[in-house]
């Protein structure tokens, strides 16, 4: 119940993103998304780690992307648009169709397949199969990459050029 019900506001939030046209509302929605995406991978998952830091990456995509914006277009008015109130009734109305426990029965698999699917991916997707001995150097390498590229990437940018936004 609890899958489906976010599947479908990860669908609403799609269709949001679409109608959406200013950078601030996009990245309110995307920010929901990556929200609703950790909330359903860490359900899976039953271990909240791996989408923690799925999310600490994503919002610090955000953040770039915001401070990027708000430095280019400071002063571009925020507009409500009419499509978005009207597609917000319908999307509610659709996420109550199908959450209900008739049509869901008839629709989608019954719960007991759902949880022999569940159990069985909780048996595959443990998290302790990363840090094994196969593993180990690869996830070793990755960090050591980042780690490299960080350091790469502050010795390159300069803090004397000032903002983005270049004066003219």
């Amino acid at each position: 119940m609890m899958f489906t019900m976010i599947l479908f506001l990860m669908i609403i939030m799609s269709f949001l993103l679409i109608i959406t046209k200013h950078p601030m509302s996009m990245g309110t929605t995307l920010l929901f998304q990556t929200i609703l995406m950790t909330m359903n991978a860490g359900f899976f998952n039953h271990s909240f780690w791996y989408s923690y830091i799925i999310f600490l990456v994503m919002i610090g995509g955000l953040l770039i992307l915001f401070i990027y914006m708000t430095s280019v277009a400071s002063n571009e008015k925020f507009k409500f648009n009419i499509k978005s109130f009207i597609i917000i009734p319908i999307s509610f109305s659709m996420i109550m169709m199908f959450t209900n426990e008739m049509f869901m029965n008839s629709f989608m698999w019954n719960k007991s397949e759902m949880l022999n699917i569940l159990t069985q991916n909780n048996q595959i997707l443990s998290m302790s199969k990363f840090f094994n001995e196969p593993f180990i150097m690869i996830m070793m390498m990755m960090m050591i990459y980042l780690l490299i590229s960080l350091i790469a990437v502050v010795k390159i940018t300069n803090i004397k050029h000032g903002t983005l936004r270049q004066k003219f």
